[in-house]
């Protein structure tokens, strides 16, 4: 399955126009969401090939999101990257006890980013 379509989820307007930019540059039609609830409806409705997930965000955080994405019938086939702060080993292995296939910190490495995402395609 080719990687066309990307929801960035992430309450932070910077981050969310970073990463739009930097996956619309790179030939990705991008779609946002601002929190894990927006996240969950704007997957419904666009369908995307990935989401990238903050994990820090207010009311439900990407961990929980990630987990209802990725146990959901309709949408548990979309690839889940968690795009966070949150560093520790711990954090990794949680995320992808919840469903994540990979892992990237803040600040966002570009070329990693692309390389983990062609990866997945």
């Amino acid at each position: 399955m080719a990687i066309k379509k990307v929801l960035v989820v992430d309450d932070s307007p910077t981050e969310r126009f970073y990463l739009a930019d930097l996956l619309t540059k790179a030939g990705f039609v991008v779609v946002t969401a601002d929190s894990g609830e927006e996240a969950v409806s704007r997957a419904r409705e666009q369908r995307p090939d990935l989401i990238l997930m903050d994990v820090v965000m207010p009311g439900v955080n990407g961990f929980q999101v990630t987990r209802q994405i990725t146990r959901d019938t309709d949408l548990g086939h979309i690839p889940v990257i968690m795009c966070t702060s949150k560093n520790q080993e711990t954090d990794k292995i949680w995320g992808m006890r919840q469903g994540a296939r990979d892992y990237v910190t803040k600040p966002i490495n570009a070329d990693e980013l692309l390389s983990k995402i062609a990866a997945l395609g």
